[in-house]
């Protein structure tokens, strides 16, 4: 994987955009839970009130408090609130919102400092405790006054009745006092804050606050944040999955771009070493997994992580007690993901070179089918296929059994989890030890946990197959190339002869003992045709694919006007060659943009001209589009005589200085076939023509002749020299024509 890093490098400021995109959503996500515990502890349970300092109190209600606060904390009272008089012109700002004002007369505290709020919050959550347990106290001595309280139902409590012990507070020792507010200050701060908030809502109730309005308002409040919220997390969302797909087809196209560019500049022996069906899955599906990767990689890989590890610190401030639970569920998703990726991966790198394997019987099938047919054997074929498909079938449908068994278990592990939640925090409500919007909280926590874990698991199923396609993508971009352009090339310049001489040349294929070619030695000159015969593999073809550097030479040397050709750039070399293969190849468009293929700019002159002289002319004249019409993808709506000859056109079409024919007569009647290397002659002029040819006919005027005889070259000459000099020409020459065709 890390091979195709660099891939990323034009990319990596769209991906920190991403990551921070990322970390936004993230953030949004883990807030939500705790906004929805707000919701249920402080807008249903408490009525909306979320401080255990009120906003406004009662002077009655001050003053029941006042005697359970240290001294510290009453000059912090006195200097956060402000004693607003019934009856007084500042009483007029706050009479509407505070109802008490003007229909009983009495004046309340309003807080007018907000800056120490927290610690406010903490010195009336304790004094209402220790009222609380005062009360409790009078409750056990029978005392009447506070006979209300037994049951402690604090929200539900009438403030007067508590009022009735205003007039007792002066009668108690401040020793009983401070035992109280030492109690308090032992107290669990979830207890503090829950008696506080209780106790403020009773003196909102009082000064004629609408607590139904009050709890709407709030949990208003808190629903829009949520909504925002969740706005802005879906925005980041979009974005990332954007970016994400940007950056992974960008990934893809670079790839796809480099290895066909690598490929195109594969020699036969590269060709060799990887099959084609090999080096289409690789451009395709290969460079798709790492696409899919990349997406996921950018989208989960830094997603899963935020959200794991914040789940857990917020759903430790939820509850450490439930944090058990956690580790265990945890815990159990590492067992789950280990043993599916012990079974599955191994599943995983075998999938791409059955895909592979595949293609190959497809493709093989499909360019074959002629012949197929002709022998009869569709059955095996169908057999040979049936087998490659199942390999991949079966594999894949274990892999997905594999992923089938996963989601159950994940699910299972999940509401495990939320159960074990319910079960112990519901203990710990009763016990007053967290609330239930805190639990509820700790749930949506662990459900983010788990599915942190599940998409981490996801990625380590996906890592494995996109490792071996990018091995595979890898081993195309990183293979050497057995053919380089020379560091300090020379150049031929726009005059070129077309001198073509080959210096004691050998050659073999890869790591094969014996040479191909052994010791050949000639000269093709320009305005001349040489021509190359010889049987079945004794290296003719092999000999002209060496001039175009299709391969290199083992031994001695090839040069091009006296300039070795391995010291002229491979373009350049080619630009100067007409080459006509032995199989003719047809590309998809029309006659016209197959013959402009080595010359764009050609006018339909030359390509008429072209095609005239390969002897094309007619049968492209006798179709309704002519030179517009369409040509099939490898030519098969042509006949093998038309597409050669197409061929032939082609090349000539070029103009080049050299001209190479390897067997491209072989398909045309002995009536073409003479026409057409009459017309050759003199189109090709002050040009070199190489030609390779089974019939004698064929190369019967050539200037030169070169006879080769497994890899070696036996005879040299022209026709007539040959006739006599030459024992393996002359025995060519008999088996095909008669002594007066040889004359």
């Amino acid at each position: 994987m890390f091979k195709l890093k660099k891939y990323l490098k034009p990319h990596i400021v769209a991906v920190i955009l991403a990551i921070l995109f990322l970390f936004g959503e993230a953030v949004c996500e883990l807030v939500l839970p705790n906004l929805m515990s707000d919701i249920v502890n402080i807008g249903i349970q408490n009525t909306g009130v979320e401080n255990a300092s009120p906003e406004v109190i009662s002077t009655d209600g001050m003053t029941l408090l006042k005697p359970f606060m240290s001294d510290n904390s009453k000059k912090l009272i006195e200097k956060s609130y402000k004693l607003v008089e019934s009856g007084t012109d500042s009483a007029k700002d706050y009479e509407n919102a505070y109802p008490i004002l003007k229909e009983s007369g009495k004046g309340v505290y309003v807080l007018t400092d907000y800056s120490d709020r927290s610690a406010l919050d903490d010195i009336f959550g304790k004094a209402s405790v220790a009222l609380i347990a005062m009360m409790q106290d009078f409750a056990k001595q029978g005392n009447t006054s506070a006979s209300s309280s037994k049951d402690m139902d604090i929200s539900n409590a009438d403030i007067t009745e508590m009022y009735k012990i205003n007039p007792m507070l002066s009668m108690i020792p401040q020793a009983k006092f401070d035992g109280y507010i030492n109690d308090s200050n032992n107290a669990d701060n979830q207890i503090t804050n829950t008696v506080g908030c209780a106790m403020t809502k009773l003196f909102y109730k009082e000064v004629g606050i609408d607590m139904g309005q009050y709890q709407f308002n709030y949990i208003a409040k808190i629903g829009v944040y949520m909504l925002l919220i969740t706005l802005a997390g879906g925005i980041f969302a979009i974005l990332v999955s954007l970016i994400a797909s940007k950056v992974a087809a960008g990934v893809a196209k670079d790839l796809r771009r480099d290895l066909f560019q690598k490929v195109e500049s594969f020699s036969n022996r590269e060709f060799d070493s990887f099959s084609t069906a090999s080096l289409i899955t690789r451009t395709t599906n290969d460079i798709t997994q790492i696409q899919m990767f990349v997406v996921m990689a950018i989208r989960l890989i830094c997603f899963a992580p935020i959200m794991g590890i914040g789940g857990m610190i917020m759903a430790l401030q939820q509850g450490v007690s439930l944090s058990w639970i956690i580790l265990l569920a945890i815990v159990l998703l590492i067992i789950v993901m280990v043993v599916i990726c012990i079974v599955a991966l191994p599943k995983f790198k075998s999938i791409q070179k059955m895909v592979d394997k595949l293609n190959l019987v497809t493709r093989e099938s499909l360019t074959g089918m002629m012949v197929i047919r002709a022998f009869g054997t569709q059955k095996n074929e169908e057999e040979r296929f049936d087998k490659a498909n199942k390999d991949l079938t079966s594999v894949n449908l274990f892999v997905n059994r594999v992923m089938v068994i996963l989601m159950p278990i994940i699910t299972l592990i999940m509401n495990g989890v939320t159960l074990l939640i319910v079960w112990v925090g519901a203990h710990q409500i009763e016990a007053a030890q967290i609330q239930i919007g805190d639990m509820m909280a700790f749930m949506q926590y662990g459900m983010i946990i788990i599915m942190a874990f599940l998409m981490i698991s996801m990625m380590f199923i996906m890592i494995p197959r996109a490792s071996v396609s990018a091995s595979r993508i890898a081993e195309v971009l990183e293979s050497e190339l057995s053919i380089k352009d020379s560091k300090n090339p020379k150049s031929l310049g726009e005059n070129s002869k077309g001198e073509i001489s080959f210096n004691n040349v050998s050659f073999k294929y890869g790591n094969a003992e014996d040479n191909v070619i052994e010791n050949i030695s000639f000269t093709a000159k320009p305005g001349q045709t040489t021509a190359f015969i010889g049987s079945t593999g004794s290296g003719k073809s092999t000999l002209v694919n060496l001039i175009p550097r299709f391969y290199d030479v083992t031994a001695g040397s090839i040069t091009f006007d006296g300039i070795d050709i391995r010291d002229i750039t491979q373009h350049e070399l080619r630009s100067k060659i007409g080459f006509v293969p032995q199989k003719g190849v047809l590309f998809s468009g029309d006659i016209a943009s197959n013959l402009r293929y080595g010359k764009r700019d050609a006018s339909d002159s030359e390509i008429a001209e072209a095609a005239k002289v390969a002897q094309a002319e007619d049968f492209i004249n006798s179709k309704l589009e002519k030179y517009e019409s369409p040509i099939a993808q490898g030519g098969t709506n042509v006949s093998g005589g038309q597409k050669q000859r197409l061929c032939i056109a082609r090349a000539l079409a070029k103009k080049a200085p050299v001209y190479i024919f390897d067997d491209s007569f072989s398909a045309l009647d002995f009536k073409t076939d003479a026409a057409l290397r009459k017309a050759l002659k003199k189109y090709t002029g002050d040009s070199t023509v190489l030609i390779v040819a089974q019939r004698i006919s064929t190369i019967m005027d050539a200037e030169q002749i070169i006879v080769l005889d497994e890899g070696k070259r036996v005879g040299k000459g022209t026709h007539k020299e040959l006739m006599q000099s030459c024992p393996t020409y002359r025995e060519i020459a008999s088996s095909q024509l008669n002594e007066e065709e040889l004359k």
